[in-house]
């Protein structure tokens, strides 16, 4: 065997196995199954319907990726399904990105989620402190008094302050993550 060929024939080896090192988990991910059984059914805040929640973090590569088919997903729900998705903040420096959900909440303008995902990772914006926040949601149109006091109203709330424990008292290692407060969750697929 010649140089040349001995050396193609690593190549192409170290190719196969990288392609295969990269599927393998795509596939896993894909096994068809409709849903994942929770041990601990956890308790629902909407009565009589299964609850999902979106674990993400607005910092969170893979969250910016998974926000477009998460919105498509939401939108094929059947009528007992809520969800809701669940800023968290893994160290303190993220707590402004949270609050920044709950603020957009609290003014109904949900409807900029997927623009601070852009901002962030397409525009590459540096909006991780309260004043760059607020600067970015005045850019989208939203009064500058009004955000802010919407936003010291959302740092009071508790439900502000709880998702910074549910990593630790759900398990979440990582995000995005997805928990049904149901014993089943639906998938993505």
């Amino acid at each position: 065997m010649t140089n040349i060929t001995h050396l193609l024939t690593r190549i192409l080896a170290l190719a196969t196995l990288s392609v295969a090192t990269l599927l393998a988990p795509a596939a896993h991910g894909q096994s068809g199954q409709k849903h994942t059984t929770i041990s601990v059914p956890q308790p629902s805040d909407v009565p009589g319907k299964i609850q999902v929640l979106e674990f993400f973090a607005y910092s969170c590569p893979h969250c910016a990726t998974m926000e477009p088919m998460v919105e498509a997903w939401v939108k094929t729900l059947p009528e007992n399904v809520v969800f809701a998705g669940v800023p968290v903040a893994f160290n303190a420096s993220m707590a402004d990105l949270q609050k920044l959900y709950y603020t957009l909440d609290a003014l109904d303008r949900l409807d900029l989620h997927p623009k601070v995902f852009d901002a962030i990772h397409k525009q590459r914006k540096r909006i991780y402190d309260a004043k760059a926040i607020t600067d970015w949601a005045v850019e989208q149109g939203i009064d500058r008094a009004q955000f802010e006091a919407a936003s010291i109203l959302s740092a009071s709330m508790p439900k502000w302050r709880a998702p910074t424990n549910w990593p630790k008292s759900t398990k979440l290692k990582a995000r995005p993550a997805w928990r049904s407060m149901a014993s089943t969750l639906p998938r993505l697929r």
